[in-house]
Formats: structure tokens, C-alpha cells, sequence
């Protein structure tokens, strides 16, 4: 038997994690371009040149499109979530949630407003196609919101918000307002109806502080 088939385990470890590297290698570069190009108008062709990346070792790691989008809507969510845990984990005060709003706005300004949400670009053109793919989407935004309900629930119990106030309700609204501002933001190419949509939620989220605070919102 040669050396060829009788691979040691470090060469084993070292394909795998070239196997690895490859497969990041793809899926960031679907990501890039599905962002700003959409699902749909991006195919497989594109992505293969854009990761640098040969046929083979494409369908080595998806066997189709529809296999490397679902892996793709993983991905997006994994680094969406891990973004958003950096500005909610430790929310406990309005003030908080300003600068998370700020953050979002302002990196929303960079593109002008277009492309919209990762997610909730790929909700748009995925939910009525592939019911895996909405699902996988729809526990994201699941966890997304509930990020920002805790963050909630912690100003509610440390009196910040008042009894009567309602932190998973508040959070499907600023969600919403959120999500609804990226889709206008991205029609108008303009990030100023983001900022109204958000700020017209943190209006309401304020209206339930037990000491109003003043000032404007960004």
C-alpha cells in the first residue's frame, strides 16, 4: 500500500483544514456578492470565480446552489448575531440602545442605505422558496429580538423601565421598525429613513422609562 493511501493523521488534519479554509473561502465570497447583488442574480459561476476556487472543489463542498445558499444563510446569521451580541448583551440602559441604534445607522451610511439587512434581504427573496432556508432565517431574527428583549427585561428589572412595559412586545417593534427602515433606506439610497423608523420606536421605548430622559435620540 503506498504513502498515498495511507495518509498520517497530521496530513489527514491538514486536508481537513484546507478543506476548511476553502469552504470559508466560498462562503465569504457568496456572501459578498449575494449582498449586494441578491440571491437569485448571483450564480454558482460568479461565486467560484470570486473565491478563486475550481469546480471541483466547489461541488466538493456544496453539491448544488441550493445547498451553499442554506449553508450561506447560517453563515450571515452567525456573523449577524455575533455583531449584534457585541451592542445588546450588556444593554441595560436607554443610552444603550442609542448607541446601538447609532451603530447600525452608521454603518448603514456607508453603502448610502442600499443593500439593506443581510437577513432581511435574504428573507425577501428566500421565504416563499425554500422552507429550510425561512426557517433557519426565521430562528435568527428569533435570536436577534431576543437579544434585544433581555437587554429590555434587564432595564425593567433594574427600574430603568417601568412594571407596565412589555420588553418582548417593544422588541418585535424596534425589529420591525428596524428591518422596515433598511428596505426604505435601501429604495430611497438614503439611510434618513432608517434613522426616522428607529428613532420613532426609541420614542416609544422612552415613553416607558421611569425617568424620561431628554435630548434627542442620536
Amino acid at each position: 500500500m503506498s504513502d498515498e493511501q495511507v495518509a498520517s493523521p497530521t496530513n489527514r488534519r491538514r486536508i481537513s483544514q484546507r478543506g476548511l479554509a476553502t469552504r470559508e473561502r466560498i462562503l465569504e465570497a457568496a456572501n459578498r456578492l449575494m449582498f449586494v447583488r441578491g440571491v437569485n442574480a448571483t450564480t454558482l459561476d460568479d461565486i467560484r470565480e470570486a473565491s478563486q476556487t475550481s469546480k471541483s472543489q466547489l461541488y466538493h463542498h456544496f453539491a448544488d446552489k441550493q445547498e451553499l445558499v442554506r449553508a450561506l444563510v447560517k453563515y450571515r446569521g452567525a456573523l449577524v448575531l455575533q455583531r449584534e451580541r457585541g451592542g445588546l448583551e450588556r444593554l441595560r440602559s436607554f443610552s444603550g440602545l442609542v448607541r446601538w441604534r447609532n451603530a447600525l445607522v452608521q454603518a448603514n451610511s456607508l453603502n448610502n442605505g442600499r443593500y439593506g439587512c443581510g437577513l432581511g434581504s435574504m428573507a425577501v427573496e428566500l421565504s416563499d422558496q425554500d422552507e429550510q432556508a425561512r426557517s433557519t432565517l426565521l430562528e435568527t431574527f428569533a435570536a436577534w429580538e431576543k437579544l434585544i428583549s433581555d437587554g429590555l427585561h434587564r432595564m425593567r428589572d433594574s427600574g430603568a423601565l417601568r412594571q407596565d412595559a412589555d420588553p418582548e412586545k417593544l422588541a418585535t417593534g424596534l425589529m420591525a421598525a428596524l428591518q422596515g427602515g433598511y428596505l426604505l433606506a435601501n429604495a430611497a439610497h438614503n439611510v434618513a429613513p432608517m434613522e426616522v423608523a428607529l428613532d420613532m420606536a426609541l420614542d416609544h421605548i422612552r415613553s416607558y422609562l421611569s425617568e424620561p430622559s431628554g435630548g434627542p435620540t442620536r
